[in-house]
């Protein structure tokens, strides 16, 4: 179980391989995020809370030791002369020790506890993967958000200088008013788009912001020559990989001998328990006066005992086996969340695995389209001059280029994060995953903030 808990170590390993630069990158954003992400903070305090639960169970199996202590005071006196100056002082101590000598309830339910704690553990490992896959696509969605805006830019510019020419080519009688007004609207979406596409940078930017607690005006980018490939060995062999390491499977496993060793601690609830018990007390009493003024002398009576006890429960108002029958049901509940856990790691993880390569297609199809668009839109440039094309066409091929560079842009942040989904569903994500990915990161490039 210890490689799944590591979520201290997750944050030291990204602290010590950071290193300081202009911009922000993956690494130093997930090691930030690791210590600040209040999703992640609440997981670590409910697993610290679930491994108290172990020395609950603990305290059953071990003795119970208790101290008391009493002291009083006795008067007596003639009616009507009463007084508290005459009387005796008593003071009684005593030290209890209790141990289950038999109790398989109580043993059971600490079983029940370990195999809790150890769900809790794979939970926290679990939440920490998340918080690699939501750091990832928070971090992605900027840059994607970031290529957006700049390809937008450079369509609305494209967009004013088509305009413009336009404009000086009707005022010389070359072109008919129409033209214009084409020219202008396909000008005024360029525009609208680009406003549009700065609220979403913001917005994508204030995400980021969320997770780490502070603001990423400035990141790295994803170079150029990042490699895409297609997934390394069979879906079968991930398939196997998922059922033995996805940790959402692991925990629902644990989950299901928690509840077994709960329905053995209810089905001993009927049993007999037996209990050894100690004692030794002292009882004191003197240091008083009579009513003559005399002092008592004072006096000590020590006392011990050993007990043993044996409870057997014959009638507790159903109680008993209502939780039982309780608990029978509650393993029959979490085998079939088993089941049904099992079913969605089988589908995720074979689903992720045609969309990586899938995305990988997607990519060297969609560099193809950029040079088809771009030798398109060349023609017709060419074809308008000549009066063979109109400007309709030369509208549609420029916006032709720019959907197809945003189409590329998109299909490489997708592959990135399809590929760390694909690790997250296996169980095999870790931050060297991020380590590793940063390396292809560069900070000359990067876009700062609106």
């Amino acid at each position: 179980m210890g490689r799944f808990t590591q979520g201290l170590g997750f944050a030291l390993c990204l602290s010590i391989t950071s290193s300081p630069v202009f911009a922000d990158d993956l690494v130093s954003i997930l090691d930030l995020a690791m210590r600040n992400d209040p999703t992640l903070r609440q997981a670590q305090a409910q697993y610290n809370s679930g491994t108290t639960f172990l020395d609950q169970g603990r305290a059953a199996l071990l003795p119970t030791v208790s101290v008391r202590g009493s002291t009083s005071r006795q008067t007596a006196g003639p009616a009507g002369e009463f007084s508290y100056k005459p009387g005796q002082n008593s003071h009684n101590y005593s030290i209890n020790v209790s141990q289950a000598l038999f109790n398989l309830s109580a043993w059971y339910s600490y079983e029940n506890a370990k195999m809790q704690v150890r769900a809790g553990a794979i939970s926290l490992a679990a939440q920490e993967q998340s918080l690699i896959i939501r750091v990832a696509s928070a971090y992605f969605d900027v840059l994607r958000a970031i290529d957006d805006l700049d390809t937008r830019r450079q369509e609305e510019e494209a967009a004013q200088r088509q305009f413009e020419q336009t404009e000086q080519r009707e005022e010389v009688g070359l072109i008919a008013i129409t033209e214009v007004y084409e020219s202008q609207a396909a000008y005024d979406l360029a525009r609208n788009n680009t406003i549009i596409a700065e609220d979403t940078l913001a917005t994508a930017y204030e995400a980021l912001e969320a997770i780490t607690g502070q603001p990423h005006p400035n990141i790295d980018v994803l170079r150029e020559d990042f490699p895409i490939v297609s997934v390394d060995g069979s879906m079968q062999t991930w398939t196997q990989q998922a059922l033995e390491s996805n940790l959402a499977l692991i925990a629902a496993r644990y989950n299901l001998e928690a509840q077994q060793e709960n329905l053995k601690a209810r089905k001993a609830d009927h049993l007999p328990t037996i209990t050894a018990t100690g004692s030794f007390n002292r009882n004191v009493t003197g240091g008083a006066q009579s009513a003559d003024g005399a002092l008592r002398r004072t006096g000590a009576i020590d006392g011990s005992s050993l007990s043993l006890s044996i409870n057997i429960p014959i009638f507790t108002g159903g109680g008993t086996s209502a939780r039982r029958r309780a608990a029978e049901y509650d393993v029959i509940a979490q085998q079939e969340a088993l089941n049904l856990t099992r079913r969605q790691t089988t589908q995720n993880v074979r689903n992720a695995f045609r969309k990586v390569n899938t995305d990988a297609l997607v990519i060297a199809q969609r560099q193809q389209a950029i040079t088809s668009a771009r030798s398109a839109l060349e023609a017709i440039e060419v074809g308008y001059e000549v009066g063979t094309r109109n400007i309709v066409d030369v509208l549609q091929a420029r916006q032709q280029l720019f959907v197809a560079l945003r189409n590329y842009s998109d299909a490489r942040y997708n592959y990135v994060v399809d590929t760390l989904l694909l690790k997250q569903v296996t169980g095999l994500l870790t931050p060297q995953d991020i380590i590793d990915l940063n390396e292809w990161l560069e900070t000359e490039s990067a876009t700062a903030a609106p």
